[in-house]
């Protein structure tokens, strides 16, 4: 018999990571508010507002946030780099201490983000 330092709540296992998954329309949903500057925590309460709760969704806004960074990361093209700078640099407009650090290639690909 397994010991647990916590209760488990058996209701709650489709919360547990390998669980949750974005579909491609939250996908979309999530790219086309980003793009226009909606961050993921209010991109994530339209998702509750609209499911009726947070516990009908089968993700969390880690989850939103983790799908965000990937793709910004995943970046390297010319158009791409751009849109990233564009993007960080609208993050700092929005926050006061968000920082960041972008290094490019001398073709303009991405070297180092930071």
């Amino acid at each position: 018999m397994l010991h647990h330092s916590h209760f488990y709540c058996p209701n709650q296992v489709e919360m547990l990571k390998q669980h949750r998954e974005l579909s491609m329309s939250v996908h979309r949903t999530i790219e086309n508010n980003e793009e226009v500057g909606i961050g993921p925590s209010k991109t994530y309460q339209l998702f509750v507002a609209a499911a009726g709760g947070h516990h009908e969704l089968n993700f969390i806004e880690k989850d939103v946030r983790h799908f965000i960074m990937r793709e910004v990361r995943n970046v390297s093209e010319l158009d791409d780099a751009k849109k990233f700078k564009k993007y960080l640099v609208r993050m700092k407009g929005k926050k006061q201490n968000f920082f960041f650090k972008l290094e490019l290639e001398d073709d303009q690909s991405i070297k180092l983000a930071f």
